[in-house]
C-alpha cells in the first residue's frame, strides 16, 4: 500500500471515529446529528479513494479474468461514496450551521429546508454527465452552489452568540476543528478542480489531522458539543447509582440496629430514672444521643444520593432565584451579591429540590471566601437553554481538585464532621433529573463558577408576553439587576 492510500485510509478511519462519537454522544441534537454527517461524508471520498487504490486491484490481481463482477461492484461502491463525498459534505456542513445558529426565518420552514437545499444536488446527479475515475463530477458546475454552501455555513457558525465564557470557549474549539478543515476541502475538492487542477483532494489528510486532534483535545479539556459532557455524566451517573445502592442499603441496616438502641435506651432510662441512678441516667443519654446522631446522620447521606423523584410546576424563573437569594442576606457579611436575572420566563422545575440544591451551590460559594468577595449570581438565554451561573471570587481549586468535586463524598473541607462532600453531586442529580446539566470551571486563585444549563424543551420553557400570558417572542425580557451586601 503506498503512503497515499495510508493516507486515505488515515483519513477513513479518522473522520468516521469522530462521527460515531458524535453521534453516539447525543443523537437528539441536530447539531451533533448533521457534524457527524460532516465526518462520514467526508470520509466516504477516502473510503473510494482505498476502493479505487487497494479493492479494485486486488480483486484483478488475486482472480484474473473471474473477477469481473466483483469489480463492477466495488466500482459502483467506489462511485456511490465519491458521490456521496462531493455532494453531501457542502450538505452536511451547512445544515450543521444552521441547527448551530438557528435563523428564525429558515428554522420554520421545517423539515422543507433540507428539501430545499438538497434541490441541486438532485439537479446535478439528474442533469449532468455521470460518475467516472477521472472527473467524478461536474466541477465547474458543482462550485456555483457547494462553495456558497461552505462559506455562508461558515459565516453562520462564526456569527453564533454565546452565553458565559465556558460556553466561549466550546465555540472556539468548534470553530477551529471544523471550520478550517472545511474551508481548506472546499479550496481543495471544488475550486481548483473548477480549474482543472485535479486530485488536489489528497493534500485535505494534513487539514484533517490537524482538525482530528483540535477535536480529540477539545473533547478532553472545554468540551465538543456535548461529547466529554458525555462521558463525564456516564462516569458520575455510574458513581452515583453504585452511591444510592449502597447508601440505601446502609440506611436499612443501620436504622434497624439504631431502633433496637433506642428502644433498649429508653427501658434503661426509665429504670435509671426509677431507681435514681443519675450517673447511668447520663450514661443512657449519652448513648441514645450518639444513637440519635447515627440515624441523622445516615439518613442525610442517603437523602443526598437517593433516586429522586421530581414535583414539577410552572414558576417564573427569574423571581424564584430571586426570592430564594433573599434568605442569604443575613449570611453574607462583607460579601458583595451581585445579582442579574431575566423577568418573564416560565419553566416547570421541582421547586423543592431546585432551592435545595442552589443553596448548596451558594453556601459552597459563601463558606469558600470567607466571608469576604464577591458573589455573582446571573442568569442568561441561549438559543435552546436558560443558563444560570453562580460564582465567587474564593480560592479556587486546582485542575485536579476540579475533576473531582462532583464525586460523592469528595471535598476539600476539613474538621467539620457534618460535610460530607455530596453537595455537588446532589445539585448536579437534581440537574440531571430536571435534562439538564451541571458545569463547574475553577482555577486556583481565581475563584469557582458553577453553569446550570436547563436546556428549554426539558422544562417546558416559554416567555409570558408583557400581559403575562405565554407567547412566543425570542426577547430575552427585562433583566433585573442589583448588588446586595449586608455588613
Amino acid at each position: 500500500m503506498t503512503k497515499g492510500l495510508l493516507k486515505m485510509l488515515f483519513v477513513l478511519i479518522a473522520l468516521w471515529i469522530v462521527g460515531l462519537i458524535l453521534l453516539l454522544s447525543d443523537p437528539r441534537l441536530a447539531t451533533n446529528r448533521w457534524l457527524s454527517g460532516v465526518a462520514f461524508t467526508g470520509g466516504a471520498g477516502a473510503f473510494a479513494a482505498v476502493i479505487d487504490g487497494t479493492l479494485i486491484p486486488y480483486v484483478k490481481l488475486a482472480n484474473p479474468g473471474t473477477s469481473e463482477t466483483a469489480e463492477q461492484l466495488l466500482y459502483m461502491i467506489q462511485a456511490a461514496s465519491s458521490l456521496t463525498s462531493y455532494y453531501g459534505l457542502p450538505f452536511t456542513f451547512l445544515m450543521f450551521a444552521l441547527s448551530y445558529r438557528p435563523i428564525g426565518k429558515l428554522s420554520k420552514l421545517g423539515i422543507g429546508l433540507p428539501l430545499l437545499l438538497f434541490l441541486p444536488i438532485a439537479l446535478c446527479l439528474i442533469f449532468t454527465p455521470g460518475y467516472n475515475e477521472v472527473r467524478p463530477v461536474s466541477h465547474n458546475i458543482i462550485v456555483w452552489w457547494t462553495v456558497p454552501y461552505m462559506l455562508f455555513g461558515t459565516v453562520n457558525v462564526l456569527l453564533k452568540r454565546n452565553g458565559f465564557a465556558s460556553q466561549t470557549r466550546k465555540h472556539i474549539i468548534v470553530c477551529m476543528a471544523v471550520l478550517p478543515t472545511v474551508l481548506l476541502s472546499m479550496t481543495m475538492s471544488y475550486v481548483l478542480p473548477s480549474f482543472g487542477l485535479l486530485r488536489m483532494w489528497v493534500y485535505n489528510t494534513w487539514f484533517v489531522g490537524v482538525g482530528v486532534t483540535i477535536f480529540v483535545i477539545g473533547m478532553f479539556t472545554y468540551g465538543f458539543l456535548g461529547v466529554r459532557i458525555l462521558i463525564e455524566r456516564r462516569r458520575l451517573d455510574t458513581t452515583l447509582r453504585a452511591v444510592t445502592s449502597g447508601t440505601a442499603i446502609l440506611n436499612h441496616a443501620i436504622k434497624n440496629d439504631v431502633g433496637k438502641l433506642r428502644l433498649f435506651g429508653e427501658k434503661m432510662k426509665a429504670h435509671a430514672i426509677a431507681t435514681n441512678q443519675p450517673e447511668l441516667l447520663a450514661d443512657v443519654e449519652t448513648v441514645l444521643n450518639t444513637s440519635r446522631h447515627i440515624q441523622e446522620m445516615i439518613y442525610r447521606v442517603h437523602h443526598r444520593t437517593e433516586d429522586l423523584q421530581l414535583r414539577t410546576a410552572a414558576v417564573d424563573f427569574g423571581e424564584f432565584i430571586a426570592s430564594h437569594l433573599q434568605s442569604f442576606t443575613p449570611m453574607l457579611g462583607a460579601v458583595q451579591l451581585r445579582v442579574l436575572l431575566i423577568e418573564g420566563w416560565k419553566v416547570e422545575i421541582d421547586r423543592a429540590q431546585l432551592a435545595e440544591a442552589l443553596t448548596n451551590l451558594i453556601n459552597n460559594a459563601l463558606e469558600a471566601m470567607g466571608g469576604e468577595g464577591e458573589l455573582t449570581v446571573e442568569m442568561k438565554e441561549a438559543k435552546r437553554e436558560i443558563l444560570v451561573r453562580i460564582a465567587d471570587t474564593g480560592p479556587g481549586m486546582t485542575r485536579g481538585q476540579a475533576i473531582k468535586a462532583l464525586e460523592p463524598f469528595y471535598t476539600t473541607k476539613r474538621g467539620d464532621g457534618a460535610n460530607f462532600g455530596l453537595g455537588l453531586p446532589y445539585a448536579y442529580n437534581v440537574m440531571r433529573k430536571h435534562g439538564g446539566n451541571l458545569q463547574l470551571t475553577s482555577k486556583r486563585g481565581e475563584g469557582t463558577a458553577i453553569q446550570l444549563v436547563f436546556r428549554k424543551k426539558a422544562v417546558r420553557a416559554a416567555l409570558a408576553d408583557a400581559k403575562g400570558s405565554l407567547g412566543s417572542s425570542r426577547s430575552q425580557g427585562q433583566a433585573i439587576e442589583g448588588d446586595r451586601a449586608n455588613g
